[in-house]
């Protein structure tokens, strides 16, 4: 792939979004049991993009950082089917909180709204938890653990790890090729 110029910066989220069934239930989960303030509410009839007929509400719900999480209600009570080829537990959006007091606290607030929750879970650079929202939509809540050096060294063997990831890959499947 040849590179005209160099790219410019991204300077992080904006927002990310999600389809969601019903848009006051959605509010009520981000907003009063998450915390996240609803900031912005488009309602249309038609898609800016694509200029498709279709009604509906978008939402956003700001994080302290100034980037939302966001979700369109259709109006017709549906939310966005799981992926039939990925495991449930793949698809999610990861949250940072700013200390493991504050993740109990979090674990506690879900747990008592009657919200299963999985974890605290170690997974030695960072602490999470896992939950659902009410649309389907997996969640994580996660505080950083790792070290500045521990971060260093992932930044610097990434590249590394995913070059072997895909020779291992790669021999695999011409592997079960050949077995075919």
């Amino acid at each position: 792939m040849g590179q005209v110029c160099k790219p410019p910066t991204v300077f992080g989220l904006h927002h990310f979004a999600w389809r969601c069934r019903d848009a006051e239930e959605t509010r009520a989960f981000y907003e009063d049991l998450l915390g996240l303030p609803l900031i912005h509410l488009i309602r249309l009839d038609h898609v800016p993009s694509t200029g498709e007929y279709c009604p509906y509400v978008h939402l956003f719900f700001e994080m302290a950082d100034g980037s939302s999480i966001a979700f369109f209600d259709l109006g017709d009570g549906e939310m966005a089917q799981p992926s039939a080829n990925t495991p449930a537990w793949v698809n999610h959006i990861a949250l940072r909180l700013g200390s493991l007091d504050e993740l109990a606290v979090m674990k506690l607030r879900l747990e008592t709204a009657g919200i299963d929750v999985v974890g605290i879970t170690d997974h030695h650079f960072v602490k999470s938890i896992y939950f659902f929202d009410p649309n389907g939509f997996r969640l994580e809540f996660t505080v950083p653990t790792g070290t500045s050096a521990q971060h260093e060294g992932f930044k610097a063997n990434a590249r590394q790890a995913l070059d072997e990831w895909t020779r291992e890959k790669l021999a695999a499947t011409r592997e079960l090729k050949s077995e075919k």
